[in-house]
């Protein structure tokens, strides 16, 4: 719209210009370009049709400017005013594509031949040697000028759409790595990977792994007495604590369940010191929630349970996911952790047998449910044997 109302207004200077040299049948041509320009405009503004306006735009200044110069005798006599012409490729290939600009581009090229083959026999008229130079340099110079302002325009709004394009993919890099942040904190690594890549259904079982259930002793009535603003920041204290040991001995957490905590050694990555990992990690437990306990000045104490054994593990969920373990193992862990004394480490007979030759245990015999009474042993301290 802004390229057509620019041209048709320059389009009077060649109208008084003619006129005023006495070239009507000339100054008729402009003349008409600017009327239909215009009635293009308005049935435009009342119909909306973009494609026909382009259509019309486009035809009128690609066939307009090759009648005025047959009009005034060929290239020379005319100035070149055919020039300008050539703005209905370049508007074809911003408006149209460059698909569907090279037959507007044909086409021009095609009225260039067809005037050199005239070009000798127009009938010429007499026209003021200074007026010729002048209009040459007038039709170079404006066509020249329409030119550059619409590569100018476009390369300013590519520019634009580049840097708008460059902004919209650092957010989307963004927003990819806080939900590969999210997805990692959710899920193991490996898993995450594999969920990415595609796997629906992620199950595997694993032969070696040892599982510690971890519960603060007597919370329940702990925080019936206390705002629920303070239940979660202690819990969240707690849980943080735990979530540093996890990671300093390579376990990976599971969830937490309330004021219970489960974490694994030995997946999704296989590892030969599971058991160890796992009882370093229950050691750590106690004394860090001794620290707890003294900063919030209120009584806590943690019961843990430890098996090993094999486990599957897998992801379940479809919008909010979750690694979870199933088996025996876990059962076990869970019932040393539910039997054991506040403050006290408990370990079933298949951990015993893995942490016996670096750990004092303490043989006891607990009536667990669903197995009946089971020899435990409470893991007390590292040994002191070489």
């Amino acid at each position: 719209m802004l390229s057509s109302i620019g041209v048709t207004i320059l389009a009077t200077v060649w109208v008084a210009t003619y006129a005023a040299l006495g070239l009507w049948v000339s100054a008729a041509v402009p003349l008409g370009y600017q009327a239909l320009s215009l009635l293009d405009i308005a049935v435009f503004l009342r119909t909306r049709r973009w494609a026909l306006f382009r259509f019309v735009q486009l035809l009128l200044i690609l066939l307009l400017p090759f009648i005025l110069q047959w009009t005034l005798g060929g290239f020379v006599n005319s100035g070149a005013v055919a020039l300008w012409a050539i703005v209905a490729p370049l508007g074809a290939l911003f408006f149209c594509g460059p698909r569907l600009a090279l037959p507007w581009l044909g086409a021009y090229v095609a009225l260039i031949g067809v005037s050199g083959a005239i070009d000798g026999v127009l009938p010429r008229h007499h026209i003021p040697t200074a007026a010729g130079v002048a209009f040459f340099a007038l039709n170079a110079s404006v066509v020249s000028a329409v030119a550059y302002s619409l590569i100018h325009y476009f390369v300013g709004a590519r520019e634009q759409a580049m840097a708008a394009l460059a902004e919209e993919h650092a957010k989307l890099v963004e927003e990819q790595t806080r939900s590969e942040r999210l997805l990692l904190n959710i899920l193991p690594g490996p898993i995450a990977e594999r969920l990415k890549a595609g796997e629906t259904v992620i199950a595997d079982r694993h032969e070696e792994v040892s599982v510690l259930f971890a519960d603060i002793a007597g919370f329940t009535p702990l925080a019936e007495g206390m705002e629920p603003e303070q239940v979660v920041r202690l819990l969240n204290t707690v849980f943080s604590a735990f979530d540093e040991l996890a990671e300093t001995h390579g376990l990976e957490k599971i969830k937490t369940i309330g004021d219970g905590y489960m974490a694994a050694a030995g997946l999704p990555t296989p590892r030969s010191d599971h058991a160890d990992a796992v009882a370093e990690m229950a050691l750590g437990l106690r004394e860090r929630i001794a620290e707890v306990e003294a900063a919030a000045r209120c009584r806590l104490e943690v019961r843990i349970g430890i098996d090993c054994g094999p486990v599957v593990a897998g992801v379940i969920g479809r919008r909010k996911f979750s690694y979870d373990l199933w088996g025996d193992t876990v059962n076990t862990a869970s019932r040393m952790e539910s039997h054991a004394s506040p403050g006290s480490i408990q370990v079933s007979e298949r951990a015993y047998e893995r942490l016996r030759q670096r750990y004092a245990l303490e043989p006891r015999t607990v009536d667990v449910k669903g197995k009946g009474e089971l020899t435990t042993y409470l893991l007390t301290r590292r040994s002191d044997r070489k």
